[in-house]
Order: C-alpha cells, then sequence, then structure tokens
C-alpha cells in the first residue's frame, strides 16, 4: 500500500470534564472516502478540527503527506491544502457569501471573481446559492451549501465532511456523491462524518469506528449491513419504532390562506398557506432548506406575528397576531433548527435554559427565580434523553450538536405540549439517539398531543408522519397520506411540481 495521505499518532485532547481524544491513531490513504462512525459525543469532531488546525492537540503526531507536521491554524491547513465543512457553521453573519468565501482564498483574487466562481461550482454541484447574500439571511440548509461551496473552491487534498447531507434532497444527495468519487477518483482523499449508515456503505471504502474518545474499530463498509455497523457503534440496534393506529382527536392548529410577504428581501413569501393538525396525529413537511420552512415556523410560533389574524387558528384562537409567549399559554411548544443562538443561549447552563420555556421556575409573589427547581428539571431531562453532559451546571454551547438537541426536544417534551411544532429534530443526531427522539414524538403523538414536524429528513418524516405535505417556493403542496408518499414523487415535488387536485388523485405535473 502507497504512502498514507494523512497519518495520527496518538493524538490526546483533554478538557477538564472529559477527554476527548484518547490516544487516537488512524491512515488515510490517497484517494480514499474514509468514514468516522460514532455516537454523539464520540470525540469526531474535535478530532476532526485538531485536523483542520482549529483545535491543538495535547498529545500526538500528525503526518501529512509522509511528513510530521503542525497545523496551528485552519489558515495554515487549507495552505496544506485541507478543507473542512463543518457541523456547526463558521461564517460571519454580517458578510454576503461571496465575502465568507473570499476570507478563505488568495487575496490575489477579485470579490468578483470569487463571485463568479461560486456561480459556477454551485450550479456543477446543485448547491444553488446567492453570492450576494447576507449570510444573516440564509437558512441552515443554506449556511451548508456555502460552507460545502468554500471548501470545494480550495481545491483540497483532503477534504472534512460532517453531516454533510442533512439538509439535501435525495436527488442533491446522489449529485454530490457523484462529485466526491469523482474527487477521489482524482486522487484526493475525504473524511466523512454520518449518522446514515446506507450514505457511509454506499460511499465510503474505510471507516474508523469510534466510542468514548477512543478508536473502536476498523472496517470496509461496503462489506458490512446497517445493522453490523450499528454494532460497533453503540454495541447494538436501536429499537424499532411502535407506530400505532391513529386515535384522531380535535383540531388544534389551523392554517388559512396564510399569505405573508417576507420579512427580509432575502426571504421567501409564504402564499395561500393552507395546513390542519388534529390532536393524535403527526403532519409532515418536507421541503429543500430555505423554500420557506423558517418563514412558515416563525409565522406559527409567533416570532413573526405579522399574520392575518384569523389566518392561524389555535385551539378555535384566532392567533396570528400573537406573540410567543402567549401561544405557549395555549400549550404550543416549538423546537427551532437553530440550536445555538435561537433554541439555547451559548453562555448560558442547561438549567438556566430551561428560563426560556419554564415560567413556573419564577415566584409569583416576589419573581425570584428557583434555581434549584431548575436544576432539578434540566438533570430529569438529561437522565430521560440521556444527554452526555457534565451535569445541570453544563454551558449550553459545550455540548456536542446531538446531545443539545436532545436536551432541546427533551425540554419541549417534558414542558407536555399540547402542539408541538419541531424543525429538524434529528439533524446531525448518531442513530441511537435519532431512534429515541422519533420514539419520544411518537408516543407523545399517541398521548393526545399534535405534532407538525419540518425535516429534509424525507426516511425520518416517512417514519413518523401520519400525513405528509411538501414546501417549495413558499407553497404548500396538497396533502399525502403516509402510504401515498413515495421517495420519488416527494423529490419531484420539491422543485414546486404538483397539481392542485386532490392527494387521492395526485398527479404530478409534466
Amino acid at each position: 500500500m502507497s504512502e498514507p495521505l494523512l497519518s495520527l499518532h496518538g493524538i490526546t485532547k483533554r478538557y477538564p470534564s472529559v477527554i476527548a481524544n484518547d490516544r487516537v491513531s488512524l491512515s488515510v490513504q490517497r484517494g480514499e472516502i474514509h468514514a468516522i462512525l460514532g455516537e454523539n459525543g464520540a470525540g469526531k469532531s474535535t478530532l476532526m478540527k485538531i485536523i483542520y488546525g482549529a483545535v491543538k492537540a495535547d498529545e500526538g503526531t500528525i503526518l501529512f503527506n509522509g511528513k510530521p507536521t503542525l497545523i496551528r491554524n485552519p489558515q495554515e491547513a487549507r495552505q496544506l491544502g485541507i478543507s473542512m465543512v463543518f457541523q456547526h457553521f463558521s461564517l460571519f453573519d454580517t458578510l454576503s457569501v461571496a465575502e465568507n468565501v473570499w476570507l478563505g482564498l488568495d487575496r490575489s483574487l477579485s470579490l468578483a471573481s470569487v463571485s463568479e466562481k461560486i456561480l459556477e461550482i454551485a450550479s456543477n454541484y446543485g448547491l444553488d446559492i446567492d453570492p450576494l447574500r447576507p449570510v444573516y439571511s440564509l437558512s441552515v440548509g443554506e449556511m451548508q451549501r456555502v460552507e460545502i461551496i468554500r471548501s470545494l473552491l480550495n481545491r483540497p487534498q483532503l477534504l472534512i465532511l460532517d453531516e454533510p447531507t442533512s439538509v439535501l434532497t435525495p436527488q442533491a444527495v446522489e449529485k454530490l456523491f457523484v462529485v466526491l468519487k469523482q474527487l477521489a477518483a482524482e486522487g484526493k482523499s475525504i473524511l466523512y462524518i454520518s449518522h446514515k449508515l446506507h450514505e457511509i456503505r454506499a460511499l465510503c471504502t474505510a471507516c474508523t469506528v469510534m466510542r468514548g474518545g477512543m478508536v473502536t474499530g476498523s472496517c470496509n463498509p461496503q462489506n458490512e449491513s446497517n445493522e453490523s455497523l450499528s454494532q460497533l457503534m453503540i454495541g447494538s440496534m436501536p429499537p424499532a419504532l411502535s407506530v400505532r393506529a391513529q386515535n384522531l382527536g380535535k383540531l388544534v392548529l389551523s392554517v388559512n390562506d396564510l399569505t405573508l410577504a417576507k420579512s427580509d428581501p432575502f426571504g421567501v413569501d409564504l402564499s395561500n398557506i393552507e395546513l390542519e393538525v388534529q390532536s393524535g396525529e403527526i403532519v409532515g413537511i418536507a421541503g429543500v432548506s430555505g423554500n420557506g420552512q423558517q418563514e412558515l415556523l416563525y409565522a406559527l410560533s409567533g416570532e413573526d406575528s405579522r399574520a392575518e389574524s384569523a389566518s392561524i387558528v389555535l385551539f378555535d384562537q384566532a392567533v396570528g397576531h400573537w406573540p410567543p409567549q402567549e401561544r405557549r399559554s395555549l400549550g404550543l411548544h416549538f423546537v427551532p433548527e437553530e440550536r445555538l443562538g435561537r433554541g439555547a443561549v451559548p453562555e448560558l447552563s442547561l438549567s438556566q435554559n430551561l428560563l426560556l420555556t419554564r415560567k413556573e421556575a419564577v415566584s409569583q409573589n416576589l419573581g425570584w427565580l428557583n434555581m434549584k427547581s431548575l436544576q432539578i428539571q434540566a438533570q430529569v431531562i438529561i437522565d430521560t434523553f440521556q444527554v452526555k453532559a457534565s451535569g445541570p451546571n453544563a454551558l449550553a454551547k459545550s455540548l456536542s450538536g446531538g446531545n443539545l438537541q436532545k436536551f432541546l426536544v427533551g425540554r419541549e417534551i417534558d414542558a407536555s405540549p399540547k402542539l408541538l411544532i419541531i424543525s429538524q429534530p434529528t439533524w446531525g443526531v448518531d442513530i441511537g439517539a435519532s431512534a429515541q427522539i422519533r420514539a419520544a414524538i411518537l408516543a407523545l403523538r399517541d398521548a393526545g398531543c399534535a405534532v407538525l414536524v419540518m425535516s429534509e429528513e424525507l426516511d425520518e418524516l416517512l417514519q413518523l408522519s401520519d400525513r405528509l405535505h411538501v414546501i417549495a417556493n413558499g407553497r404548500l403542496s396538497p396533502s399525502l397520506s403516509r402510504q401515498e408518499a413515495q421517495v420519488s414523487l416527494i423529490g419531484t415535488w420539491m422543485s414546486g411540481l404538483w397539481t392542485q387536485a386532490s392527494a387521492e388523485t395526485v398527479n404530478v405535473e409534466t
């Protein structure tokens, strides 16, 4: 075998409360697509950040192109030919897409030429984005596209991808895989982190398994099954989801001809949205990120209260003008797609973050905070949802993405909602935690809660939903039953190609 492009020997990284990487060693060959598989908190992202120079290892050596290499920062990594797409993005909100990309490139390039290159890459790889848009106006999925484009523009020898397909359509995933296989055929190496076992088996030619910060095994995933990969990662297969027959109750949410002009110049207009959710059912909304999901969530949650009052009816109350807290008083709870900054305050502890949705911890008479009560509640959520954290006082920003997601979902479910609206429920969450979150959502539905799920993960929606809609360009498709919802059909509808016929006579426009 030829000399590896990348070799790690004894990489160790310690934090005050945890050893994130414990004597990790692995090699990546040239032209290899190498998966890093492990549960949330297994140390995968920390290891990738060490390779990329964003985190400094306490011990160990890195060999790149056969030479001992000290990578002190991401700029040096990019100069070596290493690029990374983070699960949590590293973009400046106030700069445009082109300006963000320009920061990591040769400064001899003009901003105009960078914009042209962005459009070229976006067109070739199906990652459409406007170079002039400010990043603060982008959805999470659109931010991920920017990161992927920025990495490809660097023409890397080693490309690190952390959950790159979580917000892409099936067709776009297939197109990205073609690109990645082409890069590998050209001799480029790819480190690929994903919790989607079928992706790893279809794409990767090598796999390193991590657990508790240590390497616990390796394999060729193309010779494995989903079951055997899961066994390597978590020691077992997660229990199968138990889906019971519906027991529909009264109408909880009714959206009637919701038409709302975008509040941001780069947002999406909502047009004639019609939607109903009854107690005891899960309604899913599929779509490519940036097609109005964010605007719809803001309108339903009350963050955007510009809608006509009667266009959003919650428990027979016209709430289009109501702010979030008043809607919460009726039993509405929601989980946004942005974990840090919107779902949780990064610098606050987990118990303090409960204050975002737990007003009962405030004394009605004196206004004092009952911190002990908050800590007890936070610990219950940590235990129930098996959140890997040092305790209720752990800062939100200290958790891995998947563990923070478990805590946020647990926080809202623990509040016993009557209507739960949840966006991207298992984005970046490992297979075991995904099964746990989905089971909790199904249990909530079985207990009589109405649930609205927005996700770009079609397999997830097909597992959870009793009915499905597709959102495209701010418009909502007719409703599909779970039996009618086929991946190919939904993928086509994501382009806005549906008729206005009833769901029973679904016909796709040609």
